[in-house]
C-alpha cells in the first residue's frame, strides 16, 4: 500500500473541501429560514458507488452536522442525473408525506436540480426548499429570472482555476525550483441569484 508520499503530485479539487463548503451553506440558509429540525429533512443524493461522490456528501454532512444538529439525513441513491435523482426523490417525497421543509444536496448539480424539481412538482413551495447545488452549471438556470426557487445557492467549480494552478506550479517548478506541492486544491466560490452573473460562470 502506498503511502502520500508515494504518490504523484495532484491539482485539482478537494471533494471533502467541496462538500463542506455546501454543508456549510446549506446550515446558513437553515438558519435564517428558522425551520426546526423535527419537521425538516435532509436529502443527501449520489450514484452511491462513485467514490468521490462518497467523499462529498459525507463532508457536506459533517458540516452541516455540526452547525445544526438533530436534522435527520435520507441517503437517496441516485445515477447522478437530474431525471434519475428527480424520480428517485419524487419516491422520498410521497414516503414523508409529513415533512415540511427539505434541505437537498448531493454529489453535483444534476443531484440537487433533481430534488428541487422533485419537490416543486410535489407542491413544496420554493420557501420550504433548500437546495445547494454542487457546479453552479444548472443551479444558474434557476436564477436567469427573478422567479422564487428552492435553489438557494450552488458551489461554482471552474475548471480554468485547474489549468492555472497547474500551470502556476509548473512554472514555479522550472523558474524558481520550487517543488511540487504533494496537493493543490483550486479555489471554490459558493454563489447564489445575487452574484451568479459577477462570478465568472458561463450560464448556456
Amino acid at each position: 500500500k502506498c503511502g502520500k508520499d508515494d504518490l504523484v503530485s495532484r491539482i485539482g479539487f478537494s471533494g471533502a473541501q467541496m462538500g463542506t463548503e455546501v454543508g456549510k451553506r446549506a446550515a446558513e440558509e437553515y438558519k435564517k429560514a428558522g425551520w426546526k429540525a423535527s419537521d425538516t429533512r435532509v436529502v443527501s443524493a449520489w450514484k452511491q458507488d462513485v467514490t468521490v461522490c462518497g467523499d462529498r456528501v459525507k463532508a457536506a454532512k459533517k458540516a452541516f452536522d455540526a452547525s445544526v444538529p438533530g436534522v435527520k439525513t435520507i441517503n437517496v441513491p441516485t445515477d447522478n442525473t437530474p431525471t434519475g435523482a428527480q424520480d428517485k426523490i419524487a419516491a422520498t417525497i410521497t414516503a414523508n408525506s409529513k415533512v415540511k421543509n427539505w434541505v437537498v444536496w448531493g454529489c453535483n448539480d444534476e443531484n440537487t436540480m433533481g430534488g428541487v424539481t422533485a419537490l416543486q412538482n410535489a407542491g413544496v413551495g420554493p420557501d420550504h426548499v433548500i437546495g445547494v447545488g454542487l457546479g453552479a452549471y444548472l443551479a444558474c438556470k434557476e436564477w436567469q429570472t427573478d422567479k422564487k426557487t428552492g435553489m438557494k445557492a450552488a458551489l461554482f467549480i471552474n475548471g480554468k482555476d485547474v489549468g492555472a494552478l497547474a500551470v502556476q506550479t509548473m512554472y514555479d517548478k522550472l523558474k524558481n525550483g520550487k517543488d511540487f506541492p504533494k496537493e493543490a486544491f483550486a479555489p471554490t466560490t459558493m454563489i447564489d441569484h445575487s452574484n451568479w452573473k459577477s462570478s465568472g460562470l458561463t450560464c448556456s
